[in-house]
């Protein structure tokens, strides 16, 4: 393999400095002559000089690099990236992104000084956060001089935090009116947690589903101890009509279970998830969910980027409303 041009070859070469090879690379050109500049690009394009993008980012003032920061939260037992949720959202920010010319770089974090040492290490212009269910968001933008959006952040309202969330609560809220009308009575609500947004989406549940009983089941976090839970849990479960898991996974996961267990979905139990990602389509039945909508979602962060990078004002707090989408797995009574 042939070795990479640099720089001081090309300077050596032509007889300049590396400065000069340097700025007319970069583009700084002002003070250097027409013919001089076109002897170093002739001799660039001749020994297919690549440049370094690194070095490239790192001289100018705008580095173009969105970075994006995902709760590497122990649910996802070391697969974040592969979670539905996760993985749509951040393909919805590349594709947001690279129509806006920006660089998207992309870490998994667990503490909040790995978020400011990330960003730290970086020319960007700018940081996503994703996952995070946390309230010392104030904490971080202390330390931090660039702008920054969040996912669901909860945390009270700050002039300097833009925080894109969903309409968590109405969502949940159409599930509960949703199995109502199809008159169901008793339903079982799954999730492993009862903060943040999947409370919201419980309690816009239990508004939406009006006199109907409820039973709540906090799953392990951990895959492999949830399909004993729910088989301990079983008679627990069948005492229910239909269940509303805060997830699409988590309900994709309480179907095979429960199809296992001879029990038929939607025949006997009736199943809705949250987020409808892709596999919503490809498992049996087909499950019926809230749909949120990434790409919108995306294309508000980076509009909110680049308003705080410029200094515009704007509403700091956006809500997306989300829908409900009707398939194969709830059966009307």
């Amino acid at each position: 393999m042939a070795e990479r041009v640099r720089i001081v070859d090309i300077a050596e070469e032509l007889g300049l400095s590396t400065a000069t090879v340097s700025n007319v690379i970069h583009g700084k050109t002002k003070k250097i002559s027409d013919e001089t500049v076109k002897r170093v690009q002739e001799l660039l394009e001749e020994r297919r000089y690549i440049p370094s993008m690194a070095g490239i980012l790192l001289a100018q003032n705008s580095s173009r690099i969105i970075g994006v920061v995902v709760n590497d939260h122990e649910k996802y037992e070391g697969k974040t990236l592969e979670d539905a949720f996760v993985a749509s959202s951040l393909n919805a920010l590349l594709s947001a992104l690279e129509q806006a010319d920006y660089f998207m770089m992309v870490k998994t974090a667990q503490e909040w000084s790995e978020v400011e040492r990330f960003a730290s290490m970086w020319n960007m212009e700018g940081l996503v956060l994703l996952g995070f269910c946390e309230n010392d968001y104030q904490k971080l933008r202390e330390k931090m001089h660039i702008p920054f959006v969040v996912y669901d952040g909860y945390f009270a309202e700050n002039e300097k935090i833009c925080n894109l969330i969903i309409d968590n609560f109405d969502g949940g809220r159409q599930v509960g009116a949703y199995l109502r009308r199809m008159r169901h009575r008793q339903a079982l609500l799954i999730s492993d947690n009862s903060i943040c947004m999947d409370q919201e989406r419980m309690e816009g549940f239990r508004e939406g589903f009006e006199d109907g009983q409820t039973d709540f089941l906090q799953v392990p976090m951990q895959r492999a101890k949830r399909y004993a839970f729910y088989k301990e849990n079983l008679q627990r479960i069948q005492k229910c009509t239909a269940a509303f898991a805060v997830s699409d996974v988590y309900a994709a996961e309480l179907i095979h279970f429960l199809q296992e267990q001879g029990i038929s979905v939607p025949g006997e139990m009736s199943v809705v998830g949250f987020d409808d990602n892709a596999l919503c389509e490809t498992c049996f039945p087909r499950l019926t969910t809230v749909k949120q909508d990434a790409a919108k979602r995306a294309e508000m962060s980076v509009r909110a980027l680049q308003r705080l990078r410029e200094g515009r004002e704007g509403d700091m707090r956006e809500v997306l409303p989300v829908q409900l989408v009707e398939r194969d797995s709830v059966k009307k009574l």
